[in-house]
């Protein structure tokens, strides 16, 4: 294999746009083709995008000799058919996240790709950000004492929650939970450094999905976390991390600026409080993302976060899933 790993991508979703640039950038990334169900639309991607092969399907795309790996930016729905397909073609796999709709057969998934040799991992991008491993070294630290709760937050505005917008179908895996849910469930089970035990979740349905959530995660020794998340509220992408000696604020978790700062704020009097700003500037969390990935392949290893972290996040989501609509405190 050759010390750039050789990129196709399954399909030419809008999200795509995001990923562009950094498989353009990364270092070890080589963008060599583009796939859609219809030749015209690979084309038009790969035009637009300088991408040197377009396939009319994604078939065509996997059984290409000069494809070490591939994004698959599928509806929810698709994301396991088509991982399975890339795993039987001896293709890596990025996988746009939540890996699949439920813990099992996500669970059922990733025990396949291991079985076919090749690397998958799901597309959250802030775990590989420099600031997360920042933060990650001051809690290791005791710079804020012990973490004792996080609260987290991911909204935006879906404007009008039209049932065109593939977030608001159910058969393709749609609602907040999976599409923005799962990035607060992730960080709280990350900067907790624990699995929840049992949930309560609050939501609202429209069309059969939920589109605003708010819940409560507990944990065996006492501690809670809390989050909302849905498609009402005004965009909020933030997350706090409360110790018994300082809290951490992180604004823009999931889509970090270019200053990619977090607060360290400490009690100061009865309500004053000094505030300590970090930065972590210039960085490119999908660039990183993508050199991590190709790192794992290179090396013949498991990627950093393992596809382990998706099953376990996608058992909290059942579980809130599950609260949300039967009105109960559910078991993970």
């Amino acid at each position: 294999m050759s010390q750039k790993l050789r990129w196709g991508i399954l399909g030419v979703a809008g999200i795509n746009d995001r990923l562009m640039w950094p498989l353009q950038n990364a270092r070890t990334a080589d963008l060599r083709a583009i796939a859609s169900r219809t030749l015209d639309k690979a084309k038009a991607s790969a035009a637009k995008n300088n991408i040197p092969k377009a396939y009319g399907s994604y078939e065509e795309l996997l059984a290409a000799p000069d494809i070490d790996a591939v994004y698959v930016p599928l509806p929810n729905h698709m994301h396991d058919e088509w991982t399975r397909k890339a795993a039987d073609a001896g293709k890596h796999v990025l996988c746009e996240k939540p890996m699949t709709c439920d813990a099992a057969s996500t669970a059922a998934l990733v025990a396949y790709c291991r079985s076919k040799g090749v690397r998958l991992m799901d597309g959250f991008m802030w775990p590989h950000h420099p600031r997360t491993h920042k933060i990650g070294k001051l809690l290791d630290s005791g710079a804020i004492g012990q973490v004792k709760t996080v609260v987290a937050a991911f909204t935006f505005n879906l404007d009008g929650l039209p049932t065109s917008n593939i977030r608001m179908q159910p058969q393709a895996g749609g609602g907040g939970l999976l599409d923005v849910g799962c990035y607060t469930t992730y960080a709280i089970r990350w900067w907790m450094r624990a699995e929840p035990v049992s949930v309560w979740a609050r939501a609202e349905f429209v069309n059969g999905v939920d589109v605003a959530m708010s819940g409560v995660l507990m944990f065996a020794d006492g501690r809670t976390a809390h989050f909302d998340c849905g498609f009402t509220h005004p965009l909020r992408t933030w997350v706090e991390i409360v110790g018994t000696e300082k809290t951490l604020r992180v604004p823009n978790m999931w889509i970090p600026d270019d200053r990619a700062a977090f607060h360290l704020c400490q009690q100061d009097g009865e309500f004053g409080e000094k505030v300590e700003v970090v930065e972590t500037p210039g960085e490119n969390q999908m660039v990183h993302m993508l050199d991590d990935f190709a790192a794992a392949v290179f090396e013949k290893r498991e990627p950093h976060p393992n596809a382990d972290e998706a099953v376990k996040t996608l058992k909290v989501l059942d579980a809130l899933a599950k609260s949300a609509r039967e009105k109960k405190e559910v078991a993970v």
